[in-house]
């Protein structure tokens, strides 16, 4: 019994020492982790305040240069000596590849092609194909942009047909469309074609799917021409969504319609929704 109360008496002084050599070197171990794992979270701190503060600044630089670009582009467009058609194209084209997304540059079209027209020289056929090139250019980029986040369609338009069904109109094949979940049935009647302005005059209809009376049915008539823009000129749904018809083509015989529906979110800067619209999207994130 003392035999065995003296072999643990040795490895009490033993262990004693030992237990505290570990103690101190978890002590430290742990030390060294928690500091080495502070650190490095208050460099990624560090590191993503520094990226947020380069790209705030970025953003406020460019948005700095498109204020004076647009400012002194508009200046210089709306002069009362702005120069040559050339140059008021020039300036046109710097507008739209730079804004076309904010501004509605319908009226610049339209005003400057208007002026190509009465020109004292006659009608430059050069500078008319420049201008609707542009516009189609800006449209097209538009459409893509929208077809990727919503659903479209295309629709020939046979302008004798429209001539000769007088005020009734030509009928398209109607069509279904579904955005975020949503169908909708549109319908398009071609009301009548001008050839001299290449602009058909168009009534819409869109009806959510299932038919019947619904409230919901949007119904609108309005002329498009290679100066109106999907992202700005487009149609207010019931739904929120947006909805928005191009003329692609316009030819002797035959014009091509080309329908694209959206999220509303994806529309121009101009386009604000409705107070409604906010109201049933707050509802709609509570639910969830």
């Amino acid at each position: 019994m003392s035999d065995s109360k003296d072999r643990w008496d040795k490895f009490g002084v033993v262990l004693a020492p030992l237990g505290g050599l570990l103690t101190a070197i978890s002590v430290a171990t742990v030390g060294f982790v928690g500091t080495t794992m502070i650190d490095r979270q208050q460099t990624a701190s560090t590191d993503a305040r520094l990226y947020s503060e380069l790209m705030s600044q970025r953003e406020q630089a460019e948005s700095t240069l498109r204020k004076d670009m647009l400012v002194s582009v508009i200046q210089s467009y709306l002069a009362a000596d702005a120069g040559t058609v050339d140059a008021r194209l020039l300036q046109l084209e710097l507008l739209a590849y730079n804004f076309h997304d904010s501004l509605n540059l319908k009226p610049l079209f339209m005003d400057l092609d208007r002026q190509i027209r009465v020109a004292p020289g006659g009608v430059d056929a050069d500078h008319v194909r420049r201008l609707r090139r542009v516009a189609r250019e800006i449209a097209d980029r538009q459409r893509f942009a929208l077809e990727l986040r919503g659903d479209s369609f295309r629709r020939m338009v046979d302008l004798q047909e429209v001539a000769a069904e007088g005020k009734a109109g030509l009928a398209l094949d109607p069509a279904t469309v579904t955005v975020e979940g949503k169908t909708s049935n549109i319908s398009i009647r071609v009301l009548r074609a001008d050839p001299a302005s290449h602009t058909v005059q168009i009534r819409l209809e869109v009806q959510p799917d299932g038919g019947g009376a619904s409230p919901d049915v949007t119904r609108t008539e309005f002329e498009v021409g290679y100066f109106d823009f999907p992202m700005i000129d487009s149609t207010h749904l019931a739904n929120g969504q947006r909805c928005a018809v191009l003329l692609s083509a316009f030819g002797q015989d035959t014009a091509e319609l080309t329908t694209v529906c959206f999220p509303g979110e994806y529309a121009s800067l101009k386009d604000r929704p409705y107070y409604d619209e906010v109201v049933e999207q707050l509802k709609l994130r509570q639910a969830r």
